[in-house]
């Protein structure tokens, strides 16, 4: 994998002995005109049991790169990510290659598999016999900071 499109990856274990439940929205947010959600802050939500479908198989990452921008994956953005879940194609995967962990969207077709960046300025990079490979993982969600 060449040096520029390196995308590093730290990996954070979740811990779940926590439940914090917060007040949340019941419907859909406006972005125009505002709402009288306020009558409603009974209603709550756990983030982890909204987020974390598999709590000893689930790991959170944070993103050092831009290689996965337009999928919306940027610099800093923490992720969601469980070891349980099946890969299937198109997904969005974290691989161990080569010695390296990276994050890029998961192809198979005839010729192999393949590891998609989402940023045009770098390559796909096909994965053959003679790669060290394994899919670590499978995101689950983005959380972002604004």
């Amino acid at each position: 994998m060449k040096k520029e499109d390196k995308l590093s990856i730290e990996i954070i274990s979740m811990k779940n002995e926590t439940e914090i439940e917060r007040p949340m929205f019941p419907f859909g947010l406006s972005a125009g005109f505002p709402s009288p959600a306020m009558d409603f802050e009974d209603i709550g939500i756990d983030l982890n049991k909204h987020i974390i479908k598999h709590p000893y198989s689930t790991y959170f990452g944070r993103v050092s790169g831009d290689s996965m921008k337009d999928s919306g994956i940027n610099d800093g953005d923490l992720l969601v990510i469980d070891k349980s879940i099946d890969f299937v194609d198109n997904k969005i995967v974290v691989c161990f290659i080569d010695g390296e962990y990276t994050l890029k969207r998961f192809q198979k077709d005839k010729e192999g598999a393949w590891l998609f960046p989402s940023n045009e300025k770098y390559p796909p990079k096909r994965v053959t016999e003679d790669n060290e490979f394994i899919i670590w993982g499978v995101v689950t969600f983005v959380i972002k900071a604004f």
